[in-house]
């Protein structure tokens, strides 16, 4: 699967709209969007902009919105999507190239591994202002009575993994001087796995 993620992620970027819309029944950009209501304050950077569709949003909005990404191609996309206002660099969330304290909120959607990387951590609560916030969609799946039965007849439901998952990152982003609170949040006919970290203000 990593390796088809790559490929999706690089050489078929061009596929990942397409990719992205077949796998989610259309809802893919939906569940992006639905983030919005997480952003605080006018300055924010996107971890992983993917093909740009959110960077556009936000600046619809009169937001100063930046982004990076590791992909070229993704970047290629993007810049056509979002035009002369894009403010996008090709960089690693581990090594983010903005100055300390630059941002009022950092988002990702559907991030791979990367997020929760110890450096990302570091890099992003470097970046972040005061009381700064880190989003992060996880992940979402329908809310459907057979899938509803299917989740307990096989034992894998996602409110028994929640509970896994929570405590993981509750951890990890305490350790990088987060808040953390992890969420299940209901969209229309979808739950999405959200979770939303505050930066731990400076004691004077």
């Amino acid at each position: 699967m990593r390796f088809f993620y790559n490929l999706l992620y690089h050489s078929f970027a061009f596929t990942y709209d397409l990719v992205a819309a077949t796998v989610s029944f259309g809802k893919w950009k939906d569940w992006v969007f639905s983030m919005t209501p997480f952003i605080e304050g006018t300055r924010i950077l996107e971890l992983g902009h993917g093909p740009g569709h959110l960077q556009r949003l936000l600046l619809r909005r009169n937001l100063f919105a930046a982004a990076i990404d590791e992909s070229a191609q993704m970047g290629t996309l993007a810049k056509r999507r979002i035009g002369s206002a894009q403010k996008l660099s090709r960089a690693l969330a581990q090594n983010i190239p903005f100055a300390a304290e630059s941002f009022d909120t950092l988002i990702a959607t559907f991030p791979s591994e990367y997020i929760f990387d110890m450096q990302t951590l570091s890099e992003a609560h470097r970046v972040l202002r005061n009381s700064g916030r880190l989003i992060v969609l996880l992940g979402a799946w329908p809310k459907s009575p057979i899938l509803a039965w299917l989740f307990k007849v096989t034992g894998e439901s996602p409110p028994e993994a929640y509970e896994s998952i929570n405590l993981k990152i509750k951890t990890k982003l305490a350790e990088s001087k987060f808040i953390a609170e992890v969420q299940i949040v209901e969209v229309k006919s979808d739950n999405l796995l959200v979770v939303v970290a505050q930066k731990e203000e400076k004691k004077c």
